[in-house]
């Protein structure tokens, strides 16, 4: 007797026919709406007992803001993908329908609304007579957004054109304005600031949407040796970018909270609190990436690591939708 095994679709105890895709949409839209909720409702939470005053529509703005870094991470990480892939000899021609479209698209709407935000004097606009499209050009941070606005317009076009490869510019156009806006001319040394900032977005962008697409292109070449072959391969170059994260980033929260104050702002601070919630979760997604790197070399079928692997695209997600509400809570600048 042979047994055959459903691809197209599965017949449930009630006799529906459901495609088996439909419950990973499900879930996926559940995380998605979870992740949206860590900077909507974390502001509260993080001010909560520490005297601090955030900016009117902190939430909002932070949800803005992960939007942004997803949609950088996404179309990097294809692009990234795609280059390791090409590097390892005997790799199936399937590739996934790419979703740099709608990441740019949604990159495109989340920076329009930034930049909305601080044409109103980085107040909420409830009015279009109180957006000055035209005042975006006599600051920084008005320029820096236009900058944004127009790197993802650049990018959707060309993720729609027959060169997706060129977004690669307009996205890197958009990280600089990224570290640009972190670190304003009247931070102490904001050149070395923004350059730190760089190195950790770009080296993020890079694990998180390259970790992404990585699992993409296994499912769709499930059987195939080359899958375990990319995986090991994103899982060196990972390791370095983990590396790099986490150098940055150490260096980034010292210039912000110095060393004598650093443990007392971490409990003390709004923004401290939400570092050290990154913190853990970075910590998680590193053991998470060990186990996964465990499993792949030690495992006879070496694709089981894709199960830990899975699970740190979602911490990933996490650390993405913390990240986005850390920029929006107000830094604690104490030079030393």
């Amino acid at each position: 007797m042979r047994l055959i095994r459903p691809t197209a679709e599965v017949t449930d105890s009630s006799g529906a026919a459901r495609r088996p895709g439909s419950g990973r949409a499900v879930a996926l839209l559940v995380l998605v709406a979870l992740g949206a909720l860590i900077p909507l409702l974390g502001p509260s939470a993080a001010l909560h007992g520490t005297g601090e005053a955030a900016a009117p529509g902190v939430g909002g703005i932070g949800l803005l803001r992960a939007v942004l870094f997803a949609a950088v991470s996404v179309p990097l990480g294809e692009l990234f993908a795609h280059r390791l892939a090409r590097r390892l000899p005997g790799v199936p021609p399937e590739r996934p329908r790419s979703w740099a479209p709608f990441a740019t698209a949604a990159g495109f709407v989340a920076a329009l609304a930034l930049a909305s935000v601080v044409s109103a004097g980085n107040l909420i606009p409830h009015r279009l007579d109180q957006i000055d499209v035209g005042g975006l050009y006599g600051s920084s941070d008005g320029k820096l957004a236009l900058l944004e606005v127009n790197g993802f317009l650049l990018a959707a076009l060309c993720a729609f054109s027959r060169r997706p490869a060129a977004q690669v510019w307009p996205l890197a156009a958009v990280v600089v304005a990224e570290a640009l806006r972190a670190h304003p001319t009247t931070e102490q040394s904001p050149l070395a600031g923004s350059g730190l900032t760089l190195v950790h977005l770009t080296c993020a962008a890079l694990w998180t949407g390259g970790l992404l697409h990585t699992l993409r292109l296994l499912r769709l070449w499930r059987g195939d040796p080359a899958g375990a072959a990319l995986l090991a391969l994103y899982a060196r170059v990972a390791a370095v970018l983990l590396a790099a994260i986490t150098a940055t980033g150490v260096c980034s929260s010292l210039r912000r909270m110095p060393s004598a104050t650093i443990l007392d702002q971490l409990t003390t601070t709004a923004y401290g609190r939400t570092l050290l919630a990154k913190v853990i979760l970075v910590a998680a997604v590193a053991l998470l990436a060990l186990w996964a790197r465990i499993r792949l070399g030690r495992a006879a079928d070496p694709l089981t690591a894709c199960a830990p692997a899975r699970a740190e695209v979602v911490a990933l997600g996490t650390v993405v939708a913390v990240s986005g509400l850390l920029t929006a809570l107000p830094v604690p600048i104490r030079w030393s």
